[in-house]
């Protein structure tokens, strides 16, 4: 079976494209990085511990995004980024957990100082009926100034998976929901702008436009994946 390749993604410094397994090299000797930092020491705001954590969908391992959080910031605001980026649709509850489901809750009010400090690992639940399950695990830390007025900078994020047409192969741009919860295997539900046209199913709406996001196709979310600041 041929091996599947690797998930790459775009620094959102310089706009260098590069494999996940390498992200968090490139940020560290990125220039560009270094630059935004260094307009920092400036700054008349005091010192404080920047987080930076990898954020990935649990069962879309594809979908993912490296953060960097104030410590003062709570995780409050990163569940308000993550809905806006990734995750809303219908105002659903969430929590953070150690452990999962049999694990214990981490209050939202928690700064990342408080939280980070002390659990490397947290998981993000959202929607207790169709659940989003999000990995948040620190990768490292900074002390200085934050690089954006925002509780959290987004450094880099996934590519859009490559997703091909059922119908011809071409590259899709839509997914259909009734394929999706009727089909068998995997990638029988994607279609490209041509065959979306006449596609039949319709008993679930008409097909959704593919968004950079794990939520795709659960419960009514269509987007628009994009980073609220």
């Amino acid at each position: 079976m041929p091996r599947k390749p690797q998930s790459r993604g775009t620094c959102q410094y310089c706009g260098e494209e590069t494999a996940k397994s390498g992200m968090t090299r490139h940020l560290a000797k990125c220039g560009k990085r270094a630059q935004t930092i260094q307009a920092t020491y400036t700054s008349k705001q005091p010192e404080e511990t920047l987080w930076h954590v990898r954020v990935q969908g649990v069962y879309g391992k594809d979908f993912w995004l490296d953060l960097e959080m104030r410590g003062s910031a709570t995780l409050e605001k990163l569940d308000v980024y993550l809905r806006a980026i990734w995750l809303e649709c219908c105002g659903h509850l969430c929590k953070f957990t150690v452990g999962s489901w049999q694990g214990y809750d981490v209050g939202k009010a928690r700064t990342a100082d408080n939280v980070f400090a002390r659990e490397t690992e947290l998981l993000h639940l959202y929607d207790f009926g169709t659940t989003s399950e999000t990995e948040i695990k620190v990768v490292g830390s900074r002390q200085g100034n934050a690089t954006t007025k925002h509780p959290i900078a987004l450094m880099a994020r996934n590519n859009m998976p490559e997703m091909l047409c059922k119908d011809c192969d071409k590259p899709a741009t839509y997914l259909c929901i009734e394929c999706l919860y009727e089909a068998d295997q995997m990638g029988t539900w994607f279609l490209c702008d041509e065959h979306a046209e006449d596609h039949p199913h319709t008993e679930y709406g008409e097909p959704v436009a593919l968004v950079n996001s794990p939520r795709l196709g659960m419960c009514g979310y269509e987007g628009p994946a994009e980073p609220p600041y």
